[in-house]
């Protein structure tokens, strides 16, 4: 009796063996993914495009962006429904981290916010530096002004400034488009009207918009970018490594070089590294 069984027992030994083996390649197979909450600014200049395959080949780690506002990025990463974002509005980063909902701030790249307008500047504001002067006198005058409208980091810079001036916006003047940095200064150029933008956005497209820059050098128009792990403490089902992975890559040495020559189409330098001092 024994001998009989004998082959039965080889033959489940052998499809378990083969059906480990299986489970085993397929884990092996599956690729490493990262879900990466990113604003629109970043993602429609190009810099990701660029970027992305340079760190799956290195790394076999899948980047799935997500290109929204500054805002609902950061509400992704409060429900855990991405590993990681680069945003740039540090005051909600920072309230942000001390929530408990992401791990350290990485300051990654900067460059700045400017105002731009139509051609024959109605409001008689270009070639100024202030900001704040040049919102009232946009208020004052009721020259029209596009807001995105959608607490991006764009839209909460826009806020502070229109504080600093002592300024509601409101009327029909002021129009709210609710959309992102490109489709804005889109609706700007087609309505004649002014907008703040950060600068790669405006000079990836510029050819395209009947739009001028008006206003520029205001220090208080730093526009810093930085990259920020989600808890897994709070989310344990965040792809903590990959988010590790990910920001230790953009803070490398060759990775901040990439950033500070990035260019679109031979156009000018769009962003200036943070992480790596002396980068160029």
């Amino acid at each position: 009796m024994r001998t009989r069984w004998i082959p039965v027992f080889l033959a489940i030994g052998a499809l378990v063996a083969v059906g480990c083996r299986g489970a085993g390649d397929a884990s092996k197979a599956a690729p490493r993914t990262l879900r990466l909450a990113t604003t629109t600014s970043v993602e429609q200049t190009g810099l990701l495009a660029s970027l992305l395959p340079v760190f799956q080949a290195a790394t076999g780690i899948q980047v799935k962006v997500l290109a929204v506002g500054t805002g609902q990025a950061l509400k992704l990463a409060e429900r855990g429904d991405v590993d990681a974002v680069l945003v740039h509005d540090p005051e909600g980063e920072e309230a942000f981290v001390a929530a408990g909902f992401g791990l350290v701030r990485r300051p990654l790249m900067h460059n700045d916010f400017i105002l731009v307008g139509p051609p024959d500047d109605p409001a008689g504001v270009r070639g100024g530096q202030d900001a704040v002067e040049a919102l009232r006198t946009f208020a004052s005058r009721g020259v029209p002004f596009v807001s995105r409208g959608d607490e991006s980091g764009t839209h909460r810079m826009e806020k502070r400034l229109w504080k600093a001036a002592g300024v509601t916006p409101a009327g029909p003047w002021y129009i709210e488009a609710g959309q992102g940095q490109l489709q804005t200064l889109v609706i700007a150029s087609e309505r004649k009207a002014t907008t703040l933008t950060d600068r790669s956005t405006f000079q990836t497209a510029r050819a395209t918009l009947a739009l001028d820059l008006l206003v520029e050098g205001d220090p208080r128009m730093v526009n810093r970018y930085s990259g920020i792990a989600v808890n897994p403490a709070r989310h344990p089902s965040a792809h903590a490594a990959e988010a590790a992975a990910f920001l230790d890559w953009l803070v490398s040495p060759d990775v901040q070089r990439r950033i500070g020559a990035f260019r679109k189409d031979g156009g000018p330098l769009l962003f200036l590294p943070d992480a790596v001092p002396g980068a160029p």
